[in-house]
This record gives C-alpha cells, structure tokens and sequence, in this order.
C-alpha cells in the first residue's frame, strides 16, 4: 500500500511537471507593434499594422513557432517622440516583448530603439526610412536594429536621378517638412544633387498640420523652378499639389515613397495625378504571392484600396523574417535572435523580395537599391511608372549581393 501510494505521488508530481512544461511551452511569443494609429501618419501605421496582423495570423494557423503561437502586442505611439519612448519601456519592461516591429516616423525610431538596443532586443523597422536608422548603434559591439524599408540613401538618388537624369529637369526646388524624416531626407537629396552637379533653385520647409503652401510655392517659381522634389509625411504633402493648382502653376513632383499615401492621394485628388515616387510594393498582384496578399488583406479588412501598400507588405515581410529567426535560432533569446538574423539560412517568399540572406553583422538593411521602383498616382491609385521596370523576371528584384 506504502509503495502504490508513493508511485502514485509520483506520478502525480510528473503529470503536474509536464503538464506546466507544456504550458509554458505554449504561451505565445510577444512581438511589439509600435506605429501611429491615429493622427496624420496612421495610413502608414494602419497598415503596417494590418500587415503584421494577417503574418501572424497565417503563421499560428501553420502551428506558430517552436510550437508557440506569435502574439502582437499593439501599442500606438501617435508619431510623437515622447509618446514612443514610453510605448518602448512599457512594452520591454510591462509586456515583456522579445522583438519589436514598426516605427513609422524616423524621430519616433531614433528616440525609441535605443531602450531595445539596450535591453538587446531585436527590432525590425518596416517603414521609416531615415538613412541613419539602421545604423545608430553600429558602432557598438552588437547592433540589434534592423530594416525591411527602403533607406533615404536609397531613394534619395533615385529622386534626383529619376527627375534629373531620366526626365531632364535642371532646376529643382526642394519642399521637405520640418520632422527628422523631411530635413534629413532633404540634406540626402541636396548631397544626391551636388553629385550631378546642382543646386536646388528653392529649398522650403513647411510644418505638420500647415494647409497653406503659398508662399513657399511662390518662391518655388519666382525661382524658375521646373521641378518639385518632395520629403514629407502625412496630408500636407496634398497641400503642396494642391497649391500650384491654386496657383495655376503645374510642375511635376518627384518625392519620397509617401507620396503614395492615401492622404495625400484622397486629399489632392486629380491635383495628385503624375506624383511620382519610389516603391518598394506596388499594389498589383503581378506574383503569387503578391495576389494571394492583397486579396488576404481586401478580405480581412473590407477595402479595395490599400491606405499604405508599401507599409503593409514591409509589415507582413518582417514578421516572417522575424518568425525564420527564432525558429533558427531555437529560442526568443535576443542575442541568438539577432545572430540568427545576421545569417539567417531559410529563404523567405516575402510580398516585396525572396529574402535570401537578407542581413549580416555589417549589414542591416534587407533592401538594397536594385530593389524599389517608380510609382505614379493616377486616376486615384498608383501605378508603375515605367512598365519596363516590373516586366518578367523585373517584377520580384532581390537583393544585390555587391
């Protein structure tokens, strides 16, 4: 009797042992979500957002990872800096985040990744696009920032080369707001500039919220300007469109990526027509993989229209990164996270490019300048610019290896 009742506490103390491995084996693997979802930049945001929802979705519906389920931890931090700084200590020292995805707004990014950097833990930013992002903490012996956006070292030669060297302008003026994203993406452009040997007729700043680009515009023409070249965020990218109609005075815009927004698309209407801008995902499902995403994210969310494609699909890509990652490294450890990144061996089918070792120690940023193409808004949706560029074998580009 004395020893069935011990086989029997035993057996109790193993199924009670199993039974809390198994439950912490299944408790899900917290990711952060940082972006504005509300105020001027929430295009952005939302859909980053959504896009993050619908890789989630899909990978706990395929058994999550290392049998765990992902969850997302959403927090909006309102393109405020301030506002991003507490979001990143409640989501490290609150919630217990083993990653973080997002960032829309470089000063957000700037004044918030370095808690992550700090508490050595991954973050992968899928939209903003400030030059120095990826690198802030480079020099450090281990940089845990890294990017699935295009870099403003990136697109700012595209801009000038596109209206420069392809459509032939000689005098541009530069209109960039006075965000951390609008003067460091103007200082890119003005060096891409002074490298093919000129200098913008204009340079103009403008704030968020302003509605009025008279006077900037003005000086834009007094000074012979036959080009503008935009660095903004949100609906006052619409004002500049929709000031030279007001003005009776059309000139071309070539600018960043977020002239593809919906705010500035719905808000300048057929003032907009001819934006043009790059992209790294152009709403069109010219792949598989590419069709079977949008029609995931019309279905799920109801819409024809993406708010903000490009933050959608950069979204949706970094959590499949992130989710090869632990599944490489075996754990949610940071420090094997990110060694994991640095050489990750599984190709990954993403909606923008086929991953393929997209990141090493010395290098951070998954998309390279072969990757984005030009985008033009018309009749209220953007559209390749030059067809050539997403023909055959040019509609998925990888990145370089050089």
């Amino acid at each position: 009797m004395r020893q069935t009742r011990r086989h029997l506490l035993a057996a109790v103390a193993i199924s009670a042992t199993f039974a809390a491995w198994s439950a912490q084996a299944a408790d899900p693997i917290k990711i952060g979500v940082s972006g504005p979802f509300t105020g001027g930049s929430s295009s952005m945001g939302v859909s980053m957002r959504d896009g993050v929802k619908l890789a989630i979705d899909e990978i706990n519906k395929n058994g999550g990872v290392l049998g765990r389920p992902l969850e997302g931890v959403y927090r909006d931090e309102e393109a405020r800096n301030e506002v991003g700084v507490q979001v990143a200590q409640e989501l490290i020292n609150k919630e217990k985040v083993v990653a973080d995805v997002g960032f829309i707004n470089t000063g957000v990014a700037l004044a918030s990744q370095r808690f992550y950097q700090e508490a050595e833990i991954p973050v992968i930013n899928n939209v903003a696009t400030g030059t120095v992002i990826s690198t802030q903490f480079a020099k450090e012996r281990s940089n845990y920032i890294f990017r699935t956006a295009a870099s403003d070292a990136i697109q700012a030669p595209m801009i000038v080369d596109e209206a420069v060297t392809r459509r032939g302008f000689k005098k541009p003026a530069i209109l960039a707001d006075s965000t951390n994203y609008g003067q460091l993406g103007r200082a890119d452009l003005e060096t891409a500039l002074t490298a093919k040997g000129i200098k913008p007729v204009a340079t103009e700043k403008f704030n968020i919220g302003d509605t009025d680009m008279t006077s900037q515009l003005l000086r834009a023409k007094e000074a012979g300007a036959d080009v503008i070249l935009t660095y903004g965020i949100g609906p006052e990218l619409a004002q500049i469109a929709n000031g030279m109609a007001k003005l009776g005075w059309k000139v071309p815009i070539v600018g960043s990526w977020t002239l593809s927004m919906s705010s500035f698309i719905d808000t300048a209407g057929p003032n907009g027509d001819g934006a043009v801008m790059p992209q790294t995902f152009i709403q069109m499902g010219n792949t598989p993989k590419r069709a079977a995403f949008i029609k995931a994210y019309q279905d799920a969310y109801k819409i024809d229209r993406m708010p903000s494609p490009v933050s959608a699909a950069q979204g949706y890509d970094s959590i499949y990164l992130l989710a090869a990652a632990i599944k490489q490294a075996g754990s949610t450890d940071g420090r094997k996270m990110r060694a994991a990144l640095e050489d990750l061996n599984e190709k990954v089918d993403g909606v923008v490019t086929v991953y393929d070792h997209p990141f090493s120690k010395t290098d951070h940023e998954a998309i390279s300048a072969n990757i984005p193409v030009f985008g033009e808004v018309r009749g209220g949706k953007v559209q390749p610019a030059h067809a050539d560029d997403v023909a055959g074998d040019k509609a998925v580009r990888v990145k370089s290896k050089s």
